[in-house]
């Protein structure tokens, strides 16, 4: 089945990707695999990671693709099966991923959007880097090892305290003592 997705050369997106197993860990049990994977997959296929966080069973991501290049499903593709290749067996298939030789590490499927304009940029990455926060795993966005928030930190973009005293729905989260 071919499903419709926005495919702009050049484009910027941002994915949402996660496990079939939602109590998983394994992006952060093998967080070190998973970069190693990207990067090989970056060399081959460049594009630019705008933004980034591994949450343990998912990751979000912004990707700006190369002039010319619209394929990211590609590059997810292979990004799926280089992790799994390297991850022990052992994870619940069912009949469908049995009689297709699958793993059952992955969703096959993934949420993608196009990037309109600078602003929803902006709110895509800040949902990327407040992310950790949202799902309880830090007090605070610059807490979470695995995103990429500290290239921002770093680069003066955002401030250490990013995201602190920030309301989310009737949640108000945290302040630096």
């Amino acid at each position: 089945m071919q499903y419709r997705r926005s495919q702009v050369e050049g484009g910027t997106y941002f994915f949402t990707v996660n496990l079939a197993e939602r109590d998983s860990s394994l992006l952060v049990d093998y967080i070190e695999l998973l970069r190693t994977v990207v990067g090989r997959v970056k060399k081959r296929h460049p594009f630019i990671i705008d933004a980034m966080v591994i949450l343990p069973e998912h990751m979000h991501a912004v990707w700006t693709l190369p002039p010319g290049e619209a394929n990211y499903s590609k590059l997810w593709m292979l990004i799926k099966a280089g992790f799994s290749r390297n991850i022990p067996q052992g994870e619940y298939r069912n009949k469908s991923r049995l009689s297709k030789g699958e793993r059952g590490i992955w969703q096959r499927r993934y949420w993608e959007h196009l990037i309109q304009d600078e602003e929803d940029f902006e709110r895509h990455v800040d949902y990327i880097h407040f992310n950790p926060v949202k799902h309880g795993y830090v007090t605070y966005a610059a807490d979470w090892p695995y995103s990429s928030i500290h290239r921002y930190i770093k680069a003066g973009l955002v401030a250490p305290d990013w995201g602190v005293g920030a309301k989310v729905g009737n949640n108000v989260y945290g302040e630096r003592k």
